[in-house]
């Protein structure tokens, strides 16, 4: 395993595993440490600093466990309503855009957070912040199957984005600044799980419950089972002992990230995290409605199709090894063809059709997805940490835009028109993705 890193005000590490550079938010104590090597040392002054910890140390393993249960919590209260659009739609009295403004207000508000969660977590401590988001999130999302109506749903649901965000904008940084180098890739994939086991948990759970009692019964049920994950996270995680608080430059901040965007495969890459991840919420915000009115589904079955995601799990660890082996140009292009294909044969009326459609597209999103979050951090190697917030910001927003206005599309106008609409917005997406391949093979020859 080979490691480097970078100090600044997001400070970034990249580390090689299966033939790539995955790159995580790291923390560095201060901008005049001296010392970066594998020892897990480094050096401010002539202090030195604990070493990080170790695998097969007792605060190493309920360092992993915990942000194994902040991942748990924070991406099942992230999507915690989207298996539950139908239901809000029939009892709220909503069309299908306001439903879906239960998962768009959750991560707009939580996609312009993110960056002062990170600079606030530079001053009082990764380790608080991310228990009193995860404590705090959870606890309101106890609160929400009370909301008398959509807008207090609306309302309550956005409060959570924003206390969400403490999670995302700093719990891969904490791992970084308290974990060895030499065993950072095994903690940092433990949190990585529970990303995704909470994300899928989120959306199976509600669902599952709803075949014996109504939405509210099912968020609280679910919103029950993230507090008890955000309270096992503040009881076991460690407390930091790495930590140096920081002095913030916001200017030169803000400078580097007008940079960026003047930069047009940063500006492009951008778009395409945007785009994707808007049409990827789109299509499982308003797959239920399908399954439910058109095949006549129950809801509990119906949410049984978030398990396609897993698609998203292997296609993830594929991209970055044929990213590696093809160039990230191709590997990106791959996975743009992919959701091509498989939006027009998800607008099919056979569910045999549309269940492989929705799959290809799965496969195709996560694709594009690990690819350009690499990318972003290989075209910024003097600002990885601002870059990768700025994609993440993108990758947000595009949930929270995208996934409304396609609401007004689905309920205007059906589920065929959805797909073309969103098939417009990808091929968009893929023109933006062919022009950063094309930029990047040509200053790579010049």
């Amino acid at each position: 395993m080979h490691q480097k890193r970078r100090s600044n005000a997001f400070p970034f590490v990249q580390v090689r595993t299966d033939s790539r550079w995955v790159t995580f938010p790291a923390a560095v104590p201060s901008r005049r440490s001296s010392e970066d090597s594998l020892s897990g040392v480094p050096r401010t002054g002539d202090q030195p600093l604990v070493e990080g910890l170790r695998h097969g140390q007792p605060s190493y393993h309920r360092a992993s466990l915990a942000l194994l249960f902040a991942g748990l919590a924070s991406f099942n209260a992230m999507y915690c309503t989207q298996a539950l659009m139908p239901e809000l739609s029939t009892d709220l009295h909503a069309s299908p855009a306001q439903s879906a403004l239960t998962v768009s207000a959750t991560t707009g508000i939580l996609a312009l957070a993110i960056l002062p969660a990170s600079i606030l977590s530079e001053r009082l401590g990764r380790g608080r912040v991310i228990v009193f988001s995860a404590l705090a999130a959870t606890i309101v999302g106890q609160l929400l199957a009370f909301a008398p109506s959509l807008g207090w749903l609306v309302a309550g649901r956005g409060l959570q984005g924003l206390l969400l965000s403490g999670v995302p904008a700093t719990a891969m940084a904490w791992l970084a600044q308290e974990i060895h180098p030499k065993d950072l890739p095994r903690a940092m994939g433990l949190y990585v799980a529970g990303n995704s086991v909470g994300g899928l948990i989120g959306r199976l759970l509600p669902s599952g419950v709803l075949q014996f009692a109504g939405w509210r019964t099912a968020l609280n049920v679910d919103m029950a089972l993230a507090l008890t994950f955000s309270i096992v996270l503040a009881v076991i995680l460690p407390k930091e002992r790495r930590f140096r608080p920081k002095a913030l430059h916001l200017r030169s901040e803000i400078a580097t990230m007008v940079r960026q965007w003047r930069d047009p495969r940063l500006a492009g890459l951008f778009g395409v995290g945007f785009i994707f991840m808007g049409v990827f919420v789109s299509l499982y915000n308003f797959l239920g409605y399908r399954l439910t009115g058109r095949f006549g589904m129950p809801p509990s079955l119906a949410g049984l199709v978030f398990l396609l995601y897993l698609f998203g799990t292997l296609a993830s660890a594929r991209g970055g090894r044929m990213a590696a082996q093809r160039g990230r140009g191709v590997a990106i292009l791959v996975g743009t063809v992919l959701c091509v294909v498989g939006l027009p044969v998800a607008a099919s009326g056979s569910l045999w059709m549309m269940l492989p459609g929705v799959a290809a597209f799965t496969y195709g999103f996560f694709t594009v997805h690990a690819v350009a979050s690499g990318w972003v951090g290989a075209l910024a190697p003097t600002s990885r940490g601002e870059a990768s917030g700025m994609y993440l910001t993108c990758y947000y927003l595009g949930s929270s835009i995208l996934g409304y206005l396609s609401g007004h599309v689905f309920h205007a106008a059906g589920w065929t028109a959805l797909m073309m609409w969103l098939l417009g917005l990808v091929l968009v997406g893929c023109a933006l993705a062919g022009i950063v391949a094309r930029s990047a093979r040509r200053l790579a020859t010049a």
